[in-house]
């Protein structure tokens, strides 16, 4: 058998890098202690803030109106500075000229400050770098669709590679936060909601990353995503052992395999504490339990916030006390609290000890990272091209294996010849394209009139590109969220005059109540945005044959079109190939092979919802309301047929062991594709109750037509671990029901007996399955 898929086949070491010996350096430890045993009170906190240099009415953070200018960089950074916040992404800029002046101000703090430490610079990078002109990725949520961390490990190299050339150090993402309700807006900058895919797919963004010598930071640690409601900032009520068992593991995995080198704390309350002052989570988890010896750094204005909305906080010197002896070791993006540090230790009010902890962690990070040495005399980079023909290409390759059909009733793929309306307000948008967190609609969209920058073509002239434009007509009908309905009766026209109308609806990505998905844009519904779902009705009543294409950011209630629509096309904001790959499982050159990574929702109503639920969380019993999904985790269809058979599993597994696990696939169609073989598990009695369903491994298969492939998984028992009544993690000897199909829902099924003692997990406990194929 040849071993494939080494990302999701288990832990690998850290990627060669600037930071690779790091723990086998006595001598750089000791130059770290001994460049802080020189440093004043005021040296050290400069090294535990950023400096973000912005101007009146931007507003990419939240609140950011409400702090005060940190006036001139020069002033600011006498002392020295800790991290340079978003030099290349607060708004559009040459990326030569800035990296011509970023050259400079490092440059002159290393010539003109006491100690001559160089600033960390840190950017966001969740689809890509987030500057003008750089590549645009696909979001999230469509790596999850995608199901292959490989190909994520490399966009995250490409985009790594552009950073390092530019002089940025730590990116600030992925984002593992595990889906638990999609009312909740930044549902689009997240992976999947099963936390074994998130982990998997988050550990592997992290390596690629990191292989470029660009530091990760794992957001939003932890909890963020179980918000009451769905609603951002909402307080979170998550018990111990859904945050152990649900929230927790990506994180884990991204540390202990994947050594992130830095977290960021989420904004979130867990059961009246904020994490940013809580050091159970940010010192007992993160350091005691996992090991982890990188730096926490402050989401935008955190430890600030402790004051002003959490309110466990006096002022903002009680916030940066409470933060610094929780473990949080920088403020972000400026010093808005960690700049009272001077005056408290003065004051005999914080432990100096604290400051030093912390200002003892940033120097190992610049040492690893190289900045200690750094004289940046060489030459910036002159022109760069940030989105190269090779980036393009991986961006097309992850959007094409993210697209998911969800349903099909032979009326895809589209016969050649055939006149095509394409209709609806995402059909002709660029922004339709990209997450909220994308340079376009995170910041160009605070500059009208200034170019995006990159080539981004439509769905429409992608459509037209793939059909020919002679047999493509077009008609907005409305908006994405307004009651304007003007354009219906040409929208309607159009489609009577077509053999099949492509009907292109969704989102559009935005922040604080500028999008309809997005950070601070949360939904009370899930039904489409403004007037679209009676645009699809109204094309719907012209008989003509309707394809509905999905462009969002979050799962709505669509279960409506899937009973009436000739297809259902899915794509979580693909990016800037997005249109291509669209286009492409119209026509049928791309077999769609994407899989949903959160559950299509029958109803806000059923929400939070997730297939990791127990019997009862399927409200089938007891209640008139069940909680049945439209469409499974999962689910996905091809343009040909995959059969599943021969599946082996042994009768009795150590409970310290691992399950081998085999099965046959076949493509029993007449094209090519690739199918995502799912090995689900089910513990059958446990001493708490478990989920009906867990994924346990998975594995992306290409097959020509006819052609067979065995798929060996070996899945640790510690796949199946949970924390018991005593709240500890633990593999329970027992029966254990296993199945593989084309979704959660059940197939081929075996199952198998764990035997032995009860089992407890360890950091050293193994957490990934390995595949093969034979």
């Amino acid at each position: 058998m040849t071993e494939v898929h080494a990302v999701v086949g288990g832990p690998v070491p850290a990627q060669a890098g600037p930071d690779h010996d790091r723990r086998d350096a006595p001598a750089g430890e000791a130059r770290v202690r001994e460049l802080l045993g020189r440093m004043t009170i005021e040296e050290k906190v400069a090294q535990l803030v950023g400096f973000w240099e912005k101007e009146d009415g931007e507003a990419v953070a939240p609140l950011q109106g409400e702090f005060a200018d940190s006036g001139r960089l020069e002033d600011f950074s006498r002392h020295g500075l800790g991290h340079l916040t978003r030099a290349y992404g607060t708004r559009p800029v040459d990326a030569a000229a800035r990296a011509a002046w970023l050259w400079k101000f490092q440059r002159d703090l290393v010539t003109g400050t006491r100690l001559g430490i160089p600033a960390l610079v840190h950017e966001e990078c969740l689809t890509g770098l987030s500057a003008w002109k750089a590549a645009t990725f696909p979001t999230p949520l469509a790596w999850g669709a995608a199901f292959d961390p490989d190909l994520v490990t490399e966009m995250a190299a490409a985009i790594g590679a552009s950073m390092r050339a530019l002089g940025i150090h730590q990116g600030l993402s992925p984002v593992l936060d595990v889906i638990r309700d999609p009312r909740w807006g930044r549902v689009d900058e997240c992976i999947a909601e099963d936390p074994y895919l998130v982990g998997t797919v988050g550990t592997s963004y992290v390596r690629g990353l990191q292989s470029q010598g660009v530091h990760a930071t794992l957001k939003h640690f932890a909890g963020y995503s179980a918000s009451r409601a769905g609603r951002n900032f909402a307080p979170v009520h998550a018990g111990p052992r859904e945050m152990a068992d649900v929230l927790l593991p990506p994180f884990e995995m991204a540390i202990l395999d994947g050594d992130a080198r830095s977290v960021m704390h989420s904004y979130a309350e867990v059961d009246g504490v904020p994490v940013a002052a809580d050091p159970a989570m940010l010192t007992g988890v993160l350091r005691d339990r996992w090991g982890f010896d990188g730096t926490v750094v402050a989401d935008y204005f955190g430890v600030a916030f402790l004051n002003l909305l959490h309110h466990v906080a006096a002022d903002n010197a009680d916030a940066a006390a409470q933060a610094l002896a929780a473990g949080l070791d920088i403020e972000l993006p400026t010093g808005d609290a960690y700049l009272t540090l001077p005056a408290s230790v003065r004051a005999g009010v914080v432990d100096e000890t604290f400051v030093d902890r912390a200002v003892l962690r940033i120097l190992r990070q610049k040492l690893e990272l190289g900045l200690l040495d750094a004289t940046f005399t060489e030459e910036p980079p002159g022109a760069i091209d940030l989105d190269p023909p090779e980036h393009r290409a991986i961006a097309r390759r992850l959007a094409e294996e993210s697209v998911v059909l969800v349903g099909n009733d032979g009326v895809l793929p589209l016969p050649a010849g055939r006149r095509v309306a394409v209709v609806g307000p995402n059909a002709d948008r660029q922004g339709a394209l990209f997450g909220c967190y994308s340079f376009l609609n995170h910041v160009l969209v605070q500059h009208p009139g200034v170019e995006t920058g990159i080539e981004v073509p439509t769905v429409l002239d992608a459509v037209r590109g793939e059909f020919g434009a002679d047999h493509v007509t077009w008609a907005g009908g409305c908006d994405v969220d307004s009651d304007d309905r003007s354009g219906f009766d040409e929208a309607v026209a159009t489609a009577s005059a077509a053999d099949v109308a492509v009907l292109v609806v969704g989102d559009h990505a935005g922040l604080f109540g500028r999008g309809t998905v997005g950070e601070g844009c949360d939904r009370d519904d899930l039904e489409l945005p403004g007037v679209q779902r009676e645009l699809v009705e109204a094309v719907l009543a012209t008989d003509t044959p309707v394809v509905l294409v999905l462009l969002t950011g979050r799962p709505y209630a669509v279960g409506w079109a899937l009973s009436r629509c000739a297809a259902v096309v899915q794509t979580f904001f693909p990016g800037e190939e997005g249109a291509g790959a669209i286009a492409g499982v119209l026509s049928g050159r791309v077999n769609p092979s994407g899989r949903l990574p959160v559950s299509l929702p029958g109803s806000a109503g059923a929400q939070p919802y997730s297939y990791l639920h127990p019997t009862l969380g399927e409200g089938s019993n007891g209640t008139n309301l069940p909680a049945t999904p439209v469409a499974s985790f999962g689910h996905g269809l091809s343009y040909t047929t995959f059969a599943h058979s021969d599946l082996t599993v042994p009768a009795t597994v150590p409970a310290d062991g691992a399950l081998r696990v085999t099965v046959r696939v076949t493509n029993t169609g007449a094209v090519a594709g690739d199918d995502v073989v799912q090995l689900y598990g089910r513990d059958v009695v446990a001493s708490v109750t478990r989920p009906v369903a867990q994924l346990l491994g998975y594995q992306r298969v290409r097959l020509e037509p006819g052609q067979s492939v065995t798929v060996e998984l070996t899945v640790p028992t510690t796949r199946l671990a949970f924390s018991d009544r005593t709240l500890t993690r633990v593999v329970e000897p027992g029966d254990v029901e296993l199945w593989v199909g084309t979704s959660v829902r059940q197939d081929t099924q075996a199952s198998t007996t764990l035997v032995g003692d009860v089992v407890e997990v360890t950091n050293a406990s193994p957490r990934w399955t390995t595949t093969k194929l034979g």
